[in-house]
Order: structure tokens, then sequence, then C-alpha cells
């Protein structure tokens, strides 16, 4: 098992747990780089374990260079952060005694990786604001018109799930309506453009076409 934490705040939550269970850690940055995570994948067997220690950001930046160099294959445990909607997701748990008891010796299954069409992937979360346009998820027509914004997470069984919350109604008094739904890919299409946040970061540009998709393969998670 070689574990790797991401930044100063994952190595302030998970640094006194590894210490005590006497696990040794490679210390990266927040959001590691492609010189950082390659050397570790380089050195890693095929049958090793990567535990992944850091927010949802950092998750992703990692299955980013597991696609790249085709280590999907390679079993990844993760030590989430306490807000971590990667999480929440795939029924990690939280707390630090449990969840590096489940990295450690839990057993690793097939999860859906979801790319967008921008290069990322999505560990936990993607999420744009207030929209006018239409979502599509497959064939499936989500919503159309105005909206108060889009949420886009994976679906441990379809791929890919989201969620679309109308604009207030009664003049504001009442939330808008919710729309979800699954499948294997979604559409975004807006005007004007949108700034998408990614695992928590938001993106350099607006953009007013996304899309968010299965990959052919799976990765492979440390999950209960």
């Amino acid at each position: 098992m070689r574990v790797v934490t991401c930044g100063d705040t994952a190595r302030a939550r998970w640094g006194p747990s590894l210490a005590d269970a006497a696990v040794p850690a490679d210390d990266l940055p927040a959001r590691p780089a492609r010189s950082d995570v390659d050397p570790l994948l380089d050195a890693l067997p095929d049958d090793a374990r990567l535990v992944v220690a850091g927010d949802d950001a950092a998750l992703a930046a990692v299955l980013v260079r597991l696609l790249r160099r085709e280590r999907l294959a390679l079993a990844v445990g993760v030590l989430p952060a306490a807000d971590s909607a990667a999480a929440g997701a795939w029924g990690l748990p939280t707390d630090p005694g449990a969840a590096l008891a489940l990295a450690r010796t839990g057993t690793a299954r097939p999860a859906p990786l979801v790319r967008d069409d921008h290069g990322g992937v999505v560990a936990g979360r993607h999420e744009v604001g207030a929209f006018h346009g239409a979502v599509y998820c497959d064939e499936h027509r989500v919503a159309e018109g105005d909206a108060a914004g889009l949420v886009v997470t994976p679906d441990p069984e379809a791929g890919v799930a989201v969620t679309v919350t109308g604009p207030r109604r009664l003049g504001g008094l009442r939330a808008g309506r919710v729309a979800t739904r699954v499948g294997r890919a979604v559409q975004l299409g807006c005007r004007p453009g949108v700034t998408v946040v990614r695992d928590g970061v938001p993106a350099d540009r607006p953009v007013t076409r996304r899309s968010w998709y299965r990959h052919t393969e799976d990765w492979l998670l440390v999950r209960p």
C-alpha cells in the first residue's frame, strides 16, 4: 500500500492517524500534477494499492493521471475530506479510523469513471449556477429554459447522475422544482456562458457547452 497526502490540510487531518498506524506517506501538493503522480505510478506494480488522502480535487487529479497512464486497474483507496462529495457518492466513511481501516483492508471494486469533455474527471461533484439553456441525459431532456443550477455526480450503477434545480417560484417564496436523471452521458448547452466548479475548483473561463460521460473502462475503488 502506498499512501499520498495531498496538501497541508490533508496532512493535518490524516497525519496523526497514519503515524499511529505506522503507515508511511508521501507528501504531494494539494493539486498534484503529472510530475508529482507519474513517478509514483511508475514505481507501483499492478497489484499494489494507492491510497489518496485529500479533498475531491486531489482525488480527481490522481484519477486523471491513472487514466492518462492507462493504470485504471490499480486499486485506489480514499482518505476523504470531512465534507467530501466523493465520499457521499460512493458511501465512503469520513471518520479517520473507519476510513483508514477500509483503505487498508477493504476490497477494491469497479466504479464508473465519469469524464468531462475538457480533460477532467468527476471525483465527487461538478456544478454550475443559474443558467438559461437545455440539459439532456442520454436521449432524455431533463430541463429547458431558466434553471437555478445543475449538479453532476457519479452514479455507482448507471455511470453519471444529473440534478437540475428550476428557478424559484411564487415570487421567490418557493424553491424551484428538482429533476434528477441517471445515465451514461449528460450534455449542457446554455447562453450566456457559465462557470463550472469541478470538485470545488472553479474553471478558468465560462463555457456555453459541457458534456460529462461514463468512460469505457471503470476504475478500482476500495469501498464498502
